[in-house]
């Protein structure tokens, strides 16, 4: 029997991406987009413009553990003058967002929150890092959070 349910897990799954990929097209259409352009297996060289850098994402929660008002838009832009755009002057940029997380006493907290994406040359990072765990460490401190939560990607960019 395994085999026979490992055959039919195959089967199902080699359909839904048959049936996924044939749609594609129908549903960008339907929408009014161009469809993007079918992945090639072929070893052509794609030229990508740009040059290195990383992009470092920051997740702000604004609910306070200790049960206190949550951080305002005001106070938000405050720390962002105050904090992150003299270790950013080039640029960043925040978006506003919604997220949920599980806290130290493992309750699982909803919240408003900010994303903050900044983008800096590859070879700098040695110079950003610092920069970057100083804007987590003094939120977490002005606003009683358990942590800000740090994703980095490296990408290519062209100003």
């Amino acid at each position: 029997m395994p085999f026979a349910t490992t055959t039919r897990t195959r089967l199902a799954l080699t359909t839904a991406a048959a049936l996924l990929a044939a749609g594609a097209p129908a549903a960008y259409a339907a929408l009014g987009d161009p469809a993007p352009a079918p992945a090639t297996t072929t070893n052509t060289t794609v030229a990508v413009e740009g040059e290195a850098y990383l992009e470092t994402r920051l997740l702000f929660g604004t609910e306070r553990p200790d049960g206190g008002p949550a951080v305002t838009d005001a106070q938000f832009m405050a720390f962002v003058d105050r904090e992150v755009t003299p270790a950013f002057p080039e640029g960043l940029t925040v978006q506003d967002g919604r997220g949920q997380w599980r806290d130290a006493s493992g309750r699982i907290e909803r919240e408003r929150s900010y994303e903050l994406t900044l983008l800096y040359p590859a070879s700098q990072a040695r110079e950003r890092h610092p920069r970057i765990e100083r804007i987590r460490g003094a939120y977490a401190r002005a606003f009683g959070q358990e942590s800000v939560a740090r994703l980095d990607e490296r990408t290519t960019a062209d100003f």
